[in-house]
């Protein structure tokens, strides 16, 4: 069964927002045995949309469709598939006493132009939205499905989740998979490929091995087809490990902050983070995993050299002679901040993000980052110039939770 994802909104196109949605549908439907053979992004165009219907059923199976469903004149996708479908709008009570008991949730006055929402096709199944006020809508035609849903995220994810594909599974028959998903650091995406090479070429027909490369680290999927080839993907996975060798981080899908407050966790372990050029990235980061009060305690957003100084106890001395960019320094960070946390662990960054404070000697890029285990203390300098400050801060993130988390598997933890 394939399904083709398609979203709905000029602001996608001109790249005002930037579409979250396809790829976390994509993720969510691979990871619940569906195939997704293609993605598209069209406009708020009639003509556009119904284009897109028509190339979408020639190769898919399902149509999941995200946008141009509120209340406001650019939202026209309801009335498009009107016309695709050969019915008309009709007036929801259902739906609108769902939109009355949302906005009464959230102190809001329903106004004429949000009832409008209540307007839906006639020849389609209605499925209530949980969170918000645009229904979302469900239409068969020739074995084939089409589902228009909100484009707000939060709201897709809560219909796909609890709704779309529970739905779809109980409508169409899957061919199962399994997958098993490496975390691999410390070598690059060529060198890793030249690595595999035996590897891949041994592998039994139907599994294939797909790299993911971020900065810092690469993911590897070992994918099969079939719950019947259970035992072998067992015997390939081990191979595949054996074979990565030191360059095995873990065995998971996990985020990098997932994966490091499952590491912490399990060890007893508890985290402080002295941040300076990453602003508080690196916190955010790690508490938007739930359950992370178990093990961070906290962070020092020391961006001015008077906080360090002050509220972290760097030495005056050390950032005259070595910069607030340096060894000495985030080491420094790094200890006295779970001094002052009371903490085991930490994570301690400096470095310049740019695109401007780089020198000859500390470009644009150059970062600095130390973290801590009980007595064990490691610096290293890296350079994750971009040329996007936003990115190096990302890449900084990464690299800080990605070092702690090789420091504790290191000592057993």
């Amino acid at each position: 069964m394939k399904i083709e994802i398609i979203t709905i909104g000029d602001e996608l196109l001109i790249g005002e927002i930037v579409d979250t949605n396809s790829a976390w549908m994509s993720r969510e439907l691979t990871n619940n045995g569906f195939e997704v053979v293609n993605i598209t992004t069209v406009g708020d165009n009639g003509a556009d949309i119904t284009e897109a219907i028509d190339r979408g059923f020639e190769k898919a199976d399902v149509l999941l469709l995200t946008g141009g469903v509120g209340p406001t004149n650019d939202d026209i996708t309801k009335q498009v598939l009107c016309q695709y479908f050969s019915t008309s709008l009709v007036f929801s009570n259902e739906v609108l006493e769902n939109i009355k008991a949302v906005f009464a949730k959230r102190n809001i006055v329903l106004n004429e132009l949000t009832k409008n929402q209540a307007l839906v096709p006639k020849d389609c199944k209605v499925i209530q939205n949980r969170v918000g006020t645009a229904p979302i809508l469900w239409f068969e035609k020739n074995e084939k499905v089409l589902v228009s849903m909100p484009g707000v995220p939060f709201e897709m994810k809560t219909a796909m989740k609890e709704r779309i594909i529970p739905m779809l599974r109980q409508k169409f028959q899957l061919v199962e998979y399994i997958k098993e998903s490496f975390i691999v650091a410390d070598i690059t995406e060529s060198a890793l490929a030249i690595l595999l090479a035996d590897f891949e070429e041994q592998l039994p027909e139907n599994f294939s091995l797909a790299y993911l490369p971020s900065f810092g680290l690469i993911r590897l999927r070992l994918f099969v087809r079939g719950r019947e080839h259970k035992e072998l993907m067992k015997l390939q996975s081990k191979k595949l490990k054996k074979k990565l060798g030191k360059y095995f981080i873990a065995k998971s899908e996990d985020s990098l902050e997932t994966l490091l407050g499952k590491k912490l966790k399990k060890s007893g372990c508890t985290l402080s983070t002295a941040e300076s050029c990453t602003g508080g990235y690196i916190s955010h980061k790690i508490t938007t995993v739930s359950g992370a009060s178990d093990y961070f305690y906290g962070s020092v957003v020391s961006y001015n050299n008077d906080v360090k100084n002050c509220i972290l106890d760097i030495n005056i001395e050390t950032l005259r002679n070595f910069g607030a960019v340096s060894k000495p320094v985030v080491e420094q960070m790094a200890r006295n901040v779970t001094t002052k946390m009371n903490t085991n662990c930490s994570i301690a960054v400096s470095g310049i993000m740019g695109p401007k404070g780089g020198s000859p000697s500390k470009p644009v890029g150059t970062v600095w980052i130390a973290t801590k285990y009980n007595e064990y203390l490691l610096a290293k300098a890296y350079n994750v110039n971009s040329g996007n400050r936003n990115e190096n801060i990302s890449r900084t993130a990464n690299l800080a939770m990605l070092q702690l988390y090789k420091m504790l598997i290191s000592k057993d933890l």
